[in-house]
């Protein structure tokens, strides 16, 4: 298990702690999907005091609220449940949205596992991390979702309709190439890898066109709601997609608990659930196009930037100084856990557990994923939230060198069979652990993004700031990957081809076809586990904590995009 399986998870929840944040400071937001990323549940309500200090602890809510013309009434009516029973259908239709969203992302997770078993090395890993990147480059193309539609057929209906039907599309096509792509022994991982990158930018798109109807789709009292949506919703996906298809696949599991008589494979193959999916998404999408009318929400009328006009404000932003600053820490902070977030999870596959085991896992978890936010924003309401960040740094940075000890002990009881349910209880105790201080990171961070983002065009600041951190915990993570080959070292025993290097397959299978075996004598990924360790600490002691405190202490008017007087008219 590794962050890449949370990461779709902790993104959409980190939005819309954002948004729910904002919207409590600047209640006159207007709402638009190019200023939006992916709402979740309203985990946190800080700075609901008319007293609290908002914006850094220099101005208070009431001043700032008059400077900017904002009106002090909530934005969104109190929820009622008599009108969030007449809005049943479009929750459901959301949630089902949402799950279908989720599925592309979970068998996302599950092909690291599945390349590691047929061969794959780590660079060629790496190669395929480049398809967890739509996600966080989606901002790029958001504004053209937004602004480019058919009226007729309707503003989300445009984009929502085409994606579905392609999603199906490219499921029932890799239906019917997957096992020749995943060949045993020699995977092609470039086409698998240009596949699945498809497949996500798809569902990416997918995510930007479902965030923006669920915004008008839902009467205004009861928006709140497509939160829950969001996050149960891809969260089952997520799970259907990864941990049921995992299990299902295994033929140890089915054999175990599902079958009376063992086979030799699982109950069912990679190709057969992307057909079975693919029919789904079919379906599905036909009834949504025919029977499901898109209308504007509750009165509210939709904001129009202008495609232009959006990209010239993210352009806006990104010059202001704070920015730059920001941009440079979120795109380094993650250097120091790269090699555990990205290459734990298939390292403890190579030494034996099992990768439906592994899956499983991830289930016990869900329950303090859902509550971490909860209990962590009670400390990060408040004027300094990065001062939470900042303290949980050293203590995910231990982490990374106590998974990198429990990876090393894990052949010990994984040598004479499965391992014992102590070592199980001991992993998912490390991972818990390690969660802790994800959490207390990510809500730290969302809540600071929350106080600094200029309510003039509030939605697409935060959003702006959401991919810049989603894109760096990728990049560290797709070089962790592609160095852990290179700073490996094996050697052929006994054989033909005995004492020589046998790094990479093709060394591998020559000393294994001279009648050797390849040893591993020093593997690369504890000394990337060290050396992230030690530039993670280098970089916290030496720059990070002084510059993160820096801007922490800014006043607003350094992150003000939009000037007073324009903000005012």
């Amino acid at each position: 298990m590794t962050s890449r399986q949370f990461q779709s998870t902790l993104y959409k929840i980190g939005h819309f702690i954002n948004f729910q944040r904002f919207l409590k400071t600047n209640s006159k937001f207007k709402f638009s999907s190019e200023c939006q990323n992916r709402p979740t549940d309203p985990l946190v309500s800080p700075n609901s005091d008319d007293d609290t200090d908002v914006e850094m602890g220099t101005r208070r809510r009431g001043k700032w609220d008059d400077e900017r013309h904002v009106s002090s009434e909530p934005l969104l009516p109190p929820s009622d449940p008599e009108e969030a029973q007449s809005d049943a259908g479009n929750i459901a239709l959301l949630f089902l949205l949402y799950l279908l969203q989720g599925i592309p992302l979970g068998l996302t997770a599950a092909v690291p596992m599945i390349l590691l078993n047929r061969g794959a090395s780590y660079k060629q890993q790496a190669e395929f991390s480049f398809v967890y990147w739509p996600f966080s480059l989606k901002l790029l193309w958001a504004p053209i979702v937004d602004s480019r539609f058919v009226a007729r057929f309707g503003r989300r209906k445009s984009w929502l309709i085409p994606t579905q039907y392609l999603l199906a599309l490219f499921m029932l096509f890799l239906s019917t190439c997957v096992d020749s792509l995943l060949g045993e022994g020699s995977p092609n991982v470039p086409l698998i890898t240009a596949v699945f990158f498809c497949l996500n930018f798809l569902a990416a798109t997918q995510d930007i066109a479902v965030d923006g109807w669920a915004l008008t789709m839902l009467k205004r009292s009861n928006v709140g709601h497509a939160s829950t949506c969001n996050s149960v919703g891809q969260t089952a996906g997520y799970l259907l997609g990864y941990v049921l298809f995992m299990a299902l696949e295994s033929a140890e599991f089915c054999n175990s608990y599902l079958r009376s008589q063992p086979e030799p494979h699982g109950i069912i193959t990679l190709a057969g659930f992307l057909y079975n999916w693919g029919i789904v998404f079919l379906v599905t999408t036909t009834i949504v196009a025919i029977f499901k009318t898109e209308k504007k929400g509750d009165g509210e009328v939709e904001h129009d930037m202008g495609l232009v006009e959006s990209y010239k404000l993210l352009w806006s932003i990104i010059k202001l100084p704070s920015i730059r600053t920001t941009i440079c820490i979120l795109l380094t902070c993650r250097i120091g856990f790269a090699a555990n977030d990205a290459v734990t999870g298939l390292k403890l596959v190579e030494r034996g557990v099992p990768k439906e085991t592994l899956a499983l896992i991830a289930i016990p978890l869900v329950p303090l994923q859902m509550i971490l936010p909860l209990l962590v924003s009670k400390y990060t309401a408040g004027p300094r939230p990065m001062d939470v960040y900042l303290k949980a740094i050293p203590y995910r940075l231990i982490m990374g060198l106590v998974t990198a000890f429990m990876v090393w002990i894990t052949p010990f009881f994984t040598k004479d069979g499965p391992a014992p349910f102590y070592y199980y209880a001991g992993v998912v105790l490390v991972y818990a652990l390690h969660q802790v201080t994800v959490y207390s990171m990510f809500v730290a961070v969302m809540a600071f993004f929350a106080q600094v983002s200029d309510p003039a065009v509030g939605g697409t600041y935060m959003t702006l700031l959401n991919t810049l951190s989603n894109l760096g915990s990728n990049w560290p993570s797709t070089v962790a990957l592609w160095g852990v080959d290179s700073l490996t070292w094996r050697t052929c025993q006994n054989g033909t081809f005995a004492g020589e290097s046998c790094v990479g397959n093709e060394l591998k299978k020559q000393c294994e076809d001279r009648g050797g075996m390849c040893k591993t004598e020093i593997d690369g990924y504890y000394i990337e586990s060290f050396v992230c360790v030690v530039i993670g600490v280098l970089w916290l002691s030496l720059w990070g904590k002084r510059t993160i405190k820096k801007i922490q202490g800014l006043g607003k008017t350094a992150w003000q995009v939009v000037p007073k007087k324009a903000a005012k008219s």
